[in-house]
């Protein structure tokens, strides 16, 4: 026995109407989806600092530490880091963390911009340096233990401890070229 149902268009209207919120929550969560992976990357507060820096010592994660380096061909130290990048930027600095924090102009640790340059006490004062990116977090070569170029944070205990100054490259700044302190970086 077969049951043929009458549907009416008032019927057809009303189940019509039921999903139409169904189909609306679809379409607007399907907006939110991707498959594209973005990689991580540091928020930069716009206008300020010096993102021609950040974006380069970014792009210099992952190149090798090298006692006394100073390019990507032969790796970096801290300070060889420092120099390179800005060199990139036509700024000549001296190839020292104690020369650089000597010459460059001091910043109020709290007065921070990306693009400055971050110094630490890991076994003297000035003993080491690494470039500010934002958030808390500087790009730096620590040392032939870890290996390589990287990013740390000021949240983590050891760099927070040693934090001591902030200093700024500028352009018009007249600087000493001379590297009579041989000591380059160090993490005692």
């Amino acid at each position: 026995m077969i049951v043929i149902f009458k549907v009416s268009p008032m019927m057809l209207i009303y189940r019509h109407i039921l999903y139409l919120p169904m189909l609306l929550l679809a379409l607007i969560l399907s907006g939110c989806a991707t498959s594209e992976k973005t990689p991580p990357s540091v928020r930069l507060p716009m206008g300020l600092g010096n993102i021609r820096a950040v974006k380069d010592v970014l792009q210099l994660q992952g190149q090798p530490y090298v006692w006394g380096g100073q390019s990507p061909q032969e790796g970096f130290d801290c300070s060889g880091l420092v120099v390179y990048v800005y060199n990139r930027q036509g700024l000549r600095l001296p190839r020292t963390a104690r020369s650089l924090a000597e010459q460059l102009p001091e910043v109020s640790i709290d007065q921070r911009q990306p693009g400055d340059l971050l110094f630490f006490n890991t076994d003297r004062p000035f003993s080491h340096v690494g470039i500010y990116v934002g958030n808390d977090q500087f790009v730096h070569a620590p040392s032939a233990r870890t290996g390589h170029v990287l990013m740390s944070s000021l949240q983590q205990p050891y760099w927070r401890e040693r934090f001591i100054a902030v200093r700024r490259p500028l352009r018009s700044q007249a600087l000493s070229l001379d590297a009579i302190d041989r000591h380059y970086c160090s993490l005692g």
